[in-house]
């Protein structure tokens, strides 16, 4: 953190304006569905300070959805925990992804990195990185604002909870997914991007039928990325034949 702080105070400046531009995205899609996490959170019986305290120390968003629905119910604490561990998983995809970019950096700024990435900010910065911008500061720039914007939807839902009876019929629940597909239609570059995205999404809507249940988002990541991989050899360009000009 040293690294980013010791930054010219206009420099830094510049680095945040940044970072909240690319970042506005995200930030419009956390802060309804945190919004509703903090509905929800309170109406579960949650307090206002716990209500933020998950979003600080978990932030996670679906993870976070379905801690309140298992508190609610009255489960045990072990079920809670293990079941956003599940939920959580996809995590080890994003991490062998960002890898080869991160191999250089501290430890104790890549745990920083690592606690705040989200499903959003890894398409974001994934996209960034492929581009050749790997900036420290602008990475850690994006996480945090995602980050905050994220907590502070929690707590205007929290605070506003008891006037509220149902976030569903404010189509709250939507912004999620709807963040998702602009995010993906970013990381479009061709056919093979686009075969491997109706792939992984026709795979995500039929295993739940054969009974992965939540593992089935998983699942079907890992094959579509598989089979993206196994059918390079049929979207290359045949090599111009020798003397050809």
């Amino acid at each position: 953190m040293e690294e980013v702080l010791e930054q010219p105070t206009g420099r830094l400046a510049a680095t945040a304006r940044e970072a909240v531009r690319l970042a506005l995205p995200i930030v419009l899609g956390y802060v309804p569905v945190g919004f509703a996490y903090g509905v929800l959170a309170v109406k579960s019986g949650l307090s206002l300070a716990n209500t933020a305290l998950m979003s600080v120390i978990v932030f996670a968003g679906s993870a976070q959805l379905i801690a309140v629905g298992l508190l609610a119910a009255g489960a045990p604490a072990l079920s809670v925990v293990l079941t956003a561990f599940v939920v959580n998983l996809r995590h080890l995809l994003m991490s062998a992804a960002l890898a080869p970019w991160l191999s250089a950096w501290p430890r104790r700024l890549l745990a920083l990195f690592c606690f705040e990435m989200t499903d959003e900010t890894f398409a974001l910065h994934l996209s960034r990185f492929q581009r050749g911008d790997r900036a420290l500061g602008l990475t850690l720039g994006i996480n945090f604002v995602a980050h905050a914007s994220w907590v502070g939807g929690g707590v205007l839902g929290a605070l506003s909870g008891s006037l509220i009876g149902d976030v569903r019929p404010l189509g709250l629940d939507f912004a999620l997914p709807a963040m998702f597909i602009a995010l993906l239609c970013g990381q479009l570059k061709g056919r093979p991007h686009l075969l491997a995205g109706l792939a992984a999404a026709g795979l995500a809507l039929a295993l739940p039928g054969l009974g992965l249940g939540r593992w089935s988002v998983l699942a079907a990541t890992g094959l579509a990325a598989t089979a993206r991989l196994l059918a390079e050899p049929l979207f290359r360009k045949p090599a111009p034949a020798r003397g050809a000009k």
